[in-house]
Protein backbone atom coordinates (compact mmCIF):
# COMPACT_ATOMS: atom_id res chain seq x y z
CA UNK A 1 0.00 0.00 0.00
CA UNK A 2 1.50 3.30 -1.11
CA UNK A 3 1.45 6.28 1.18
CA UNK A 4 0.27 9.54 -0.38
CA UNK A 5 3.21 11.57 -1.66
CA UNK A 6 5.59 8.59 -1.54
CA UNK A 7 8.11 8.48 -4.33
CA UNK A 8 9.33 5.16 -5.55
CA UNK A 9 12.77 4.93 -7.02
CA UNK A 10 13.58 2.46 -9.70
CA UNK A 11 17.00 0.95 -9.61
CA UNK A 12 18.34 0.06 -12.99
CA UNK A 13 20.69 -2.87 -13.02
CA UNK A 14 22.96 -3.24 -16.01
CA UNK A 15 24.19 -6.76 -16.38
CA UNK A 16 26.80 -7.10 -19.06
CA UNK A 17 28.59 -10.11 -20.35
CA UNK A 18 32.28 -9.94 -19.47
CA UNK A 19 34.59 -8.83 -22.25
CA UNK A 20 36.24 -11.68 -24.06
CA UNK A 21 39.88 -11.92 -25.03
CA UNK A 22 41.23 -13.87 -27.96
CA UNK A 23 44.18 -16.10 -27.08
CA UNK A 24 46.76 -15.99 -29.86
CA UNK A 25 49.34 -18.73 -30.27
CA UNK A 26 52.60 -17.73 -31.98
CA UNK A 27 54.86 -19.93 -34.07
CA UNK A 28 58.50 -20.54 -33.26
CA UNK A 29 61.11 -22.85 -34.76
CA UNK A 30 61.83 -24.80 -31.56
CA UNK A 31 58.59 -25.93 -29.92
CA UNK A 32 57.62 -29.40 -31.23
CA UNK A 33 54.30 -29.76 -32.99
CA UNK A 34 53.27 -32.62 -30.68
CA UNK A 35 53.81 -30.37 -27.65
CA UNK A 36 51.58 -27.68 -29.19
CA UNK A 37 48.84 -30.25 -29.88
CA UNK A 38 49.10 -31.48 -26.27
CA UNK A 39 48.74 -27.90 -24.97
CA UNK A 40 45.69 -27.35 -27.18
CA UNK A 41 44.10 -30.56 -25.93
CA UNK A 42 45.00 -30.33 -22.23
CA UNK A 43 44.73 -26.61 -21.52
CA UNK A 44 42.40 -25.33 -24.24
CA UNK A 45 40.18 -28.46 -24.30
CA UNK A 46 40.31 -28.99 -28.06
CA UNK A 47 39.71 -32.41 -29.56
CA UNK A 48 42.51 -34.09 -31.53
CA UNK A 49 41.29 -32.97 -34.96
CA UNK A 50 40.81 -29.32 -33.97
CA UNK A 51 44.13 -29.28 -32.07
CA UNK A 52 46.05 -30.56 -35.12
CA UNK A 53 44.23 -28.09 -37.39
CA UNK A 54 45.06 -25.14 -35.11
CA UNK A 55 48.68 -26.25 -34.72
CA UNK A 56 49.06 -26.38 -38.52
CA UNK A 57 47.44 -22.95 -38.87
CA UNK A 58 49.94 -21.51 -36.36
CA UNK A 59 52.80 -23.27 -38.14
CA UNK A 60 51.80 -22.03 -41.61
CA UNK A 61 50.53 -18.54 -40.74
CA UNK A 62 52.84 -17.59 -37.89
CA UNK A 63 49.98 -17.23 -35.40
CA UNK A 64 46.36 -18.16 -34.86
CA UNK A 65 43.55 -17.50 -32.42
CA UNK A 66 42.92 -20.63 -30.37
CA UNK A 67 39.91 -19.41 -28.39
CA UNK A 68 38.12 -16.45 -26.79
CA UNK A 69 37.58 -16.34 -23.03
CA UNK A 70 36.86 -13.88 -20.21
CA UNK A 71 40.07 -12.08 -19.21
CA UNK A 72 40.88 -14.17 -16.12
CA UNK A 73 40.38 -17.47 -17.92
CA UNK A 74 42.46 -16.35 -20.92
CA UNK A 75 45.27 -15.16 -18.65
CA UNK A 76 45.24 -18.37 -16.60
CA UNK A 77 45.37 -20.59 -19.69
CA UNK A 78 48.24 -18.55 -21.13
CA UNK A 79 50.08 -18.73 -17.81
CA UNK A 80 49.58 -22.51 -17.52
CA UNK A 81 50.67 -23.16 -21.11
CA UNK A 82 53.72 -20.90 -20.79
CA UNK A 83 54.78 -22.50 -17.49
CA UNK A 84 54.52 -25.97 -19.01
CA UNK A 85 56.57 -24.88 -22.02
CA UNK A 86 59.27 -23.38 -19.78
CA UNK A 87 59.44 -26.62 -17.77
CA UNK A 88 60.15 -28.42 -21.06
CA UNK A 89 62.61 -25.74 -22.20
CA UNK A 90 60.53 -24.40 -25.11
CA UNK A 91 60.19 -20.71 -26.07
CA UNK A 92 56.45 -21.21 -26.80
CA UNK A 93 54.58 -17.89 -26.76
CA UNK A 94 50.94 -16.87 -26.44
CA UNK A 95 49.29 -13.49 -26.15
CA UNK A 96 45.76 -12.14 -25.78
CA UNK A 97 43.80 -9.34 -27.36
CA UNK A 98 40.37 -7.95 -26.64
CA UNK A 99 37.70 -9.16 -29.05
Amino acid sequence: MAVQGETRERTRIDIREPKHYRVIMHNDDFTPMDFVVDILRDIFHKDEIEAVHLMMKVHESGSAAVGAYPRDIAATRIQNATARAREEGFPFRLSMEET
